[in-house]
């Protein structure tokens, strides 16, 4: 209730400035604290060939732009909700990706990766194709969540079965996001997600290979 408050005295100026500042932490600033501990930091650093370690850093640059893109499409969900208990549930959710973010920023460091060139790119598209959700109403906005999140879920699927056993500090970290994106999508599924159309749906599937299989070379 006291943050519901605090929104509402918000004035347009304010709103522009807290987002300009998230999309700026998220872009370029450093690994951020987060709410719960990393699920790989007990774990050895597994030995790995250069090959291996070339590409799981390649994978885990996807599961990093990934969680960019969840970043502006909650923020932009969040700005054009009409209720206020299902905006607070999108900003919920999008604090748990922020430990996604962390945890596979971290992670990309450690494996010598690089983040993608194109993550500017990702969050501006994403902020827009968030606030559009958003706009269409809080029924299909919830239901583009139920269906974002089921089809991460494959994706990682798709990634575990790519990392080596021996690599358990990456397959920790992947298997949590697996497990709060499930989560995620539950939540969002009986706060009353719509589901979306055949076509919305195989738009998003499309959109998102196009941008893991850049984001896996740039």
């Amino acid at each position: 209730m006291k943050q519901r408050q605090l929104d509402r005295h918000y004035r347009p100026l304010d709103h522009a400035l807290i987002n300009l500042d998230l999309a700026l932490r998220t872009l370029f600033g450093p690994p951020r604290t987060t709410e719960r501990p990393n699920p790989a930091a007990a774990l050895p650093e597994p030995e790995l060939t250069e090959e291996q370690r070339r590409h799981i850093a390649r994978l885990m640059r996807v599961n990093h732009a990934g969680e960019v893109c969840a970043q502006a499409l909650y923020q932009g969900q969040a700005l054009t909700a009409r209720c206020a208990d299902n905006r607070e549930r999108l900003k919920r959710s999008a604090q748990e990706e922020s430990d996604h973010l962390a945890w596979c920023e971290r992670r990309l460091e450690e494996l010598g990766g690089r983040k993608s060139l194109f993550n500017p790119l990702w969050y501006g598209g994403s902020l827009a194709i968030g606030a559009l959700a958003g706009l269409a109403g809080d029924r299909w906005s919830l239901g583009f969540v139920v269906e974002t999140e089921r089809q991460v879920e494959t994706h990682l699927n798709g990634h575990l079965a790519q990392i080596p056993l021996q690599d358990q500090k990456t397959r920790a970290i992947l298997d949590q996001m697996k497990r709060d994106e499930i989560q995620h999508a539950q939540t969002a599924h009986s706060a009353g997600g719509a589901e979306l159309s055949l076509p919305i749906r195989w738009a998003m599937k499309y959109t998102a290979r196009l941008m893991t299989q850049t984001a896996y070379w740039i």
